[in-house]
């Protein structure tokens, strides 16, 4: 396994070597923090020791029922609407001319394997790149954005469309940030371990049917201009998170319309970075359809 993978195990830092983790803390001597997030803000530290571990070191073998969120208390968490092409297709929407920002509130974020509480019979997947900042800054060039990126991961934006679109303007953040609508990882990845970090295949099924499958190259803003975008009015901070936004096929734009349903299972893979599994749970008693399909204008 090339680069380096950092997770969160049981709220420790952990690197994560062919089958196993090594405690970050523990096998680092204490050079280097047990927090995720304060191992992060020592990311070159990190990243340099990280690179020399081997199988042989593992103190435990992986279980991804125990990851949390790589990053479980970022700053800041920017996400990104209408940044694929196609997507933007979909939903008869000419395609933006600067980046549409929104953002996700920390505290929605849950881990690769957690549950996802559906809070109404109108809750949506959107499987998404997300950027880890591994160093700081504001103004930061777009030739030279890839240097402040620690890695990527998988992230899905669920999304109460009802919340969301329930007035004009529009409830973006808070209709993306209800508790466990931000399941990440399983592991920030740094860029040196994904063959192309400009093009990824990323899909997402509901249940055992394919519901999005594209790659990153369809963006409209790529991960460097969005850096330099957002640096240019926010000063970004080692473990900000960026949801890169989401491709073609998502529930509210097809016809009829789809919604997840409690017991689905919702798979969310990145090519490089790995899959997650989060299943739906506690669906609304007004769900009744038995495949939450759901017809009502915007």
């Amino acid at each position: 396994m090339t680069g380096v993978r950092l997770a969160n195990r049981n709220g420790r830092a952990v690197v994560l070597v062919d089958g196993g983790t090594v405690d970050v803390e523990r096998a680092s001597g204490g050079r280097l923090p047990a927090d995720p997030s304060a191992a992060l803000r020592a990311w070159d530290a990190l990243a340099e020791w990280a690179r020399g571990r081997r199988a042989g070191d593992a103190d435990a073998a992986l279980d991804e029922r125990a990851l949390g969120p790589p990053v479980p208390r970022p700053a800041k968490v920017f996400a990104i609407g209408l940044n694929y092409r196609e997507h933007a297709r979909e939903a008869h929407l000419e395609l933006p001319k600067q980046p549409m920002v929104f953002t996700k509130f920390p505290s929605c974020l849950v881990g690769p394997r957690a549950d996802v509480v559906l809070s109404s019979a109108y809750c949506d997947w959107e499987v998404e790149l997300v950027v880890v900042v591994g160093r700081g800054g504001r103004r930061i060039p777009e030739a030279r954005a890839l240097e402040h990126v620690a890695g990527y991961m998988v992230g899905q934006d669920v999304s109460d469309r009802r919340l969301q679109f329930s007035d004009q303007p529009a409830q973006f953040s808070l209709g993306k940030s209800i508790d466990t609508f931000g399941p990440t990882g399983p592991a920030v990845v740094s860029l040196d371990a994904v063959r192309d970090p400009n093009d990824l295949a990323l899909s997402c099924d509901v249940g055992r049917e394919r519901m999005q499958d594209a790659r990153t190259s369809d963006m409209i803003f790529p991960v460097p201009a969005l850096v330099a975008y957002l640096s240019a009015h926010c000063t970004l901070e080692p473990g900000d998170l960026v949801f890169t936004g989401t491709p073609a096929g998502v529930g509210s734009t097809r016809t009829p319309r789809r919604y997840l349903c409690a017991g689905e299972v919702v798979t969310s893979t990145i090519e490089g970075l790995g899959t997650m599994v989060n299943r739906c749970v506690e669906a609304p008693r007004e769900q009744a359809d038995p495949r939450c399909i759901a017809a009502r204008p915007s």
